[in-house]
């Protein structure tokens, strides 16, 4: 490539953009967008996820109380009919105990959902005390240097 044919193509493409810097933002809108403003690829709102925790709380607890009773049931149904020479009571009580695997599958997959959100709340708490903090900062040494002109 020629030296010429460089610097008009770095000239063209000084024409086509803008020399602003652009940082962290969509363009505006150029018309026919929807009427739902974008707001970045990161949201986080705490009281989604406080609701979808409690949601994983309350299930965690409701379903182990009432998984409890299905399987007391079952076990004691599959052993009165063990006792009555019914064949089907073994097969029973192996579904019981393949409900008691599923059941505490469901169960670690809420206290997971529920620790992960609460861990993902109190990151972001500190992410939000260290950004602030940061920014604080910057505004007492921008506050130093104005003094020090004498503004």
């Amino acid at each position: 490539m020629a030296w010429d044919e460089w610097e008009q193509l770095k000239a063209q493409a000084a024409e086509r953009q803008s020399t602003q810097m652009q940082l962290n933002q969509l363009p505006a809108d150029q018309g026919g967008g929807g009427s739902t403003p974008h707001h970045g690829d990161l949201t986080v709102n705490r009281q989604d996820l406080k609701a979808v925790g409690d949601a994983a709380y309350t299930l965690y607890q409701d379903f182990d109380h009432f998984s409890d009773l299905a399987r007391i049931s079952s076990m004691t149904a599959a052993g009165g009919l063990s006792d009555q020479g019914f064949v089907i009571g073994s097969a029973l009580d192996h579904v019981a105990e393949r409900w008691v695997d599923q059941v505490q599958s469901l169960l670690d997959a809420c206290v997971h959902i529920y620790s992960h959100l609460d861990f993902t709340n109190s990151v972001h708490t500190n992410d939000d005390t260290r950004v602030y903090s940061t920014i604080s900062s910057i505004s007492t040494l921008d506050k130093g240097f104005d003094d020090h002109r004498g503004y």
